[in-house]
């Protein structure tokens, strides 16, 4: 694997044998407000009451965490992606992927913890119809859960959601690129999606009337180390309105972070509670991020990395923790540079390649003959969803220049470690596995 040289300005301010990101604080605010009280934020990523944890948490709710179940109730703030209607009504909707639903019970599986706030711009909160959606605020509203980032109109959807804790004001903003066409507008409920102008408007319009501002973002392309190059843009773009840090998911597995102009950006948390029936590695783990807000201070920040099993998460700790730590600073020293940014980028359109293209369109149309209605929708969504539209750019435009199977080996080589190393490939080659099954 050839070596990468990219001059390196933020990596330092990250510890990557404890997880922690350390900011400079600016000389006006380096002696101010020293004593003030510190404020503990937990954000994670994607939940689901389905599949093996739906019984789970139906029945013994708190079990699901583990041991990370203390660290979320030890938290003043604690934020987390819905990534399902709770709603025992409604029918599925026609979709490109798969439709996901929980019941009214499962709210139990926040309550427990309890999470103070949901984030609701994703792509499977209106599976089920307007119905099930309206459920679901409904059963938020009811367990006295804060909710961001869908609404009955645009109004509601772009919304911020504003925090008071111990001394300090928190907005948290929530944003998504929505999925088959289900972003809200003036009189028509749904998700906040992908309108970036708007986002930096409502950031900016919180400035100097909060103390920090918490962008959130449902995005990206699924199960690949890297995120696109529009996911970066974007994420730079909320920095530089005024975010005092940015966090990702919906890709199901862990991406890298970063610094941009001193604000901290996590691109993916990966899966939380949300189980898929794989043996792939990064498909198991993901990582929370725990923020220490301080009036007048920059945010310091803790990666906690977990694994997920039948029964739930739990932490990953020694030889398994250290292992994905080295492996998310790999899969983030690219994303220090626009170049490093693209080259990846790059590895990911060339591991799909042209043979790649061709699956997938003959993979669609067979579909579309099978079950006209799913065919379609999936092949709406590639033509409407940024991601595929990126993906399918930029694929077929190196396709024409000739250059689609031309980028950097460790590009493709950690695409590829993404995209197929398994549970037993770990523990076959002497690695650390996910510290043992519970």
């Amino acid at each position: 694997m050839e070596r990468r040289v990219y001059k390196l300005t933020t990596l330092p301010l990250i510890n990557w044998k404890t997880g922690t990101i350390t900011l400079p604080c600016s000389e006006e605010n380096l002696d101010s407000n020293s004593t003030s009280p510190t404020t503990e934020v937990m954000i994670a990523g994607d939940w689901a009451p389905i599949r093996h944890f739906a019984p789970i948490i139906e029945n013994d709710p708190a079990a699901i965490y583990g041991d990370v179940y203390p660290l979320l109730t030890a938290s003043d703030l604690s934020i987390v992606n819905l990534e399902a209607p709770l709603s025992d009504y409604g029918l599925p909707i026609w979709k490109s992927g798969a439709v996901f639903k929980g019941e009214k019970c499962h709210v139990k599986g926040l309550t427990t913890v309890p999470f103070d706030v949901v984030t609701l711009a994703n792509n499977h909160m209106f599976d089920f119809g307007q119905e099930a959606f309206q459920d679901t605020l409904d059963t938020l509203d009811k367990n006295n859960i804060n909710h961001l980032g869908a609404g009955n109109s645009i109004q509601e959807a772009q919304k911020p959601l504003i925090i008071k804790r111990n001394d300090l004001t928190i907005a948290l903003v929530n944003f998504s690129e929505g999925e088959d066409l289900k972003g809200a507008d003036a009189e028509k409920p749904g998700v906040m999606g992908w309108d970036l102008n708007l986002m930096e408007e409502t950031i900016k319009g919180l400035k100097g009337s909060v103390d920090f501002i918490i962008a959130i973002s449902h995005c990206g392309i699924e199960y690949i180390p890297f995120p696109p190059p529009y996911v970066t843009r974007a994420f730079h773009r909320m920095a530089d309105a005024g975010a005092d840090m940015v966090i990702g998911h919906h890709p199901h597995v862990p991406q890298g972070v970063s610094v941009h102009n001193g604000v901290p950006i996590c691109y993916s948390l990966g899966n939380f509670v949300f189980f898929q029936d794989t043996q792939l590695v990064h498909r198991k783990q993901g990582y929370m991020v725990k923020a220490i807000l301080q009036k007048n201070q920059p945010p310091a920040l803790e990666l906690i990395p977990y694994a997920i099993h039948t029964k739930g998460v739990s932490l990953l700790k020694e030889a398994a923790k250290d292992t994905f730590l080295s492996e998310l600073k790999e899969i983030s020293m690219p994303l220090e540079t626009t170049q490093g940014i693209e080259e990846a980028w790059h590895g990911f359109l060339h591991q799909y390649g042209t043979q790649g293209f061709f699956n997938e369109i003959e993979m669609l149309m067979n579909r579309m003959k099978e079950e006209p209605e799913k065919g379609a929708a999936m092949f709406r969504n590639r033509l409407t969803t940024r991601q595929h539209f990126h993906h399918w750019k930029d694929a077929l435009t190196r396709m024409v220049e000739g250059n689609i199977e031309v980028s950097p080996q460790w590009a493709r080589d950690l695409t590829q470690k993404w995209l197929t190393q398994t549970l037993e490939d770990v523990k076959n080659s002497g690695g650390s596995d996910q510290g043992k099954k519970r």
